[in-house]
């Protein structure tokens, strides 16, 4: 008969050990439950994934369920470590692993993939197939970009051109837009877009920044999209740079926003009204973007954020005195240029952009990064 505390010091155990002291699919520390099919320590989130695989996973509480034996024993033989090398054995580089705080959906597929359609095992190629194609087309909801309503589109990814392309009808000969993949991103915001499978594509267009909206009703085939841009995105980079090694090029492929959100803004006089925007900021390209809702095709205006040897700055509240902004927790925001003033609603969101701000500004400015100071300088 299993011995129920000896089991349990022996799972509290061998969770501590390193691959499995982090949930084997999202990366999130101290995981409490397991995987006994399949031989993985997974967070509490992942776990509710897990369940509903009963034909491939079958998971318990490390803690509060009772553990055979023989379970315990091939959880000691498995671990995170052994299953990665089974499951993930032939990855794409591309393919992009989530994060513990990344939307839901990007982890659901991503252990249905690993676990349940086994895409990384090495045993069929073909599984691969609809990401790893030079072709990618289907029909996704897109937002029109005057109004508030999705309709279909076409939409056409081809890693030959190195272009995305969308087209209004589905017997249409001309796209509406070609997207080229110098500048394209693609991230996941569900909860911008209102929708849990919700992607926002954006790239550069006549001097501004252009955003798509899209999401499509499978889980799967959104993230199989993610995926195959991802995928042309680093085509597009081994052309550019033939000479980089895979592990120089997978950062580049896309960026995520350090920080989004509302906060009040005034003009370069900083006597007109402050109005509140939507404002997008991102580590790798240095950029401040504000909008006027968060759900805007362009933007209103951007400032680049350079650092603290070429004269930016950041600073807890004003110098200004009472404003008439609604809001009362000031930022200035300073550049060689012009002094920016923000405010925020509540005392945490003003942390959270101080904490951004500065850790971009610390960050050192690359080849790019002045590059593209002195386009936005010029007003390009």
């Amino acid at each position: 008969m299993a011995n129920l505390e000896r089991n349990k010091k022996i799972l509290l155990d061998l969770v501590k050990r390193p691959g499995n002291n982090l949930c084997a699919d999202c990366g999130a520390p101290e995981p409490d439950w397991a995987s006994y099919s399949l031989g993985v320590f997974v967070c509490l989130n992942c776990s509710g994934t897990h369940r509903d695989l009963p034909a491939v996973s079958r998971v318990k509480s490390i803690r509060l369920d009772f553990w055979d034996d023989s379970l315990v024993e091939f959880m000691r033989e498995r671990g995170n470590s052994a299953a990665e090398a089974i499951y993930e054995k032939s990855l794409p580089v591309f393919f992009y692993r989530p994060r513990h705080k990344d939307p839901n959906v990007l982890k659901d597929q991503w252990i249905r993939a690993k676990y349940e359609r086994r895409e990384f095992t090495g045993e069929d190629s073909y599984l691969q197939q609809a990401y790893n194609s030079d072709v990618l087309k289907s029909i996704l909801w897109k937002k029109g970009r005057d109004n508030k309503q999705f309709l279909k589109r076409t939409f056409l990814l081809s890693r030959e051109d190195l272009t995305l392309k969308y087209f209004v009808k589905e017997d249409s000969k001309a796209p509406k837009a070609v997207i080229f993949m110098k500048d394209l991103n693609a991230e996941f915001q569900p909860e911008k877009i209102g929708h849990a499978h919700g992607l926002q594509i954006s790239y550069s267009h006549e001097e501004r920044m252009r955003n798509l909206f899209v999401y499509h009703e499978s889980g799967q085939l959104i993230v199989t999209w993610f995926n195959a841009i991802r995928a042309t995105r680093l085509a597009y980079l081994q052309r550019k740079h033939p000479a980089a090694q895979h592990n120089e090029l997978i950062p580049q492929i896309s960026r995520v926003s350090l920080k989004e959100g509302y906060m009040e803004k005034t003009g370069p006089m900083q006597w007109e009204p402050f109005k509140k925007r939507w404002f997008t900021l991102s580590s790798m390209d240095r950029k401040l973007l504000y909008f006027k809702t968060p759900l805007d095709a362009t933007e209103l205006g951007t400032v680049f954020i350079g650092t603290e040897s070429h004269n930016y700055f950041v600073s807890e509240g004003t110098s200004m005195g009472p404003r008439r902004g609604c809001w009362t927790h000031g930022i200035t925001l300073q550049t060689p240029g012009r002094q920016f003033v923000f405010l925020c609603e509540h005392e945490q969101e003003q942390r959270e952009w101080l904490e951004a701000f500065r850790l971009v500004i610390s960050q050192p400015m690359t080849l790019q990064d002045y590059a593209n100071e002195a386009d936005l300088s010029r007003g390009k």
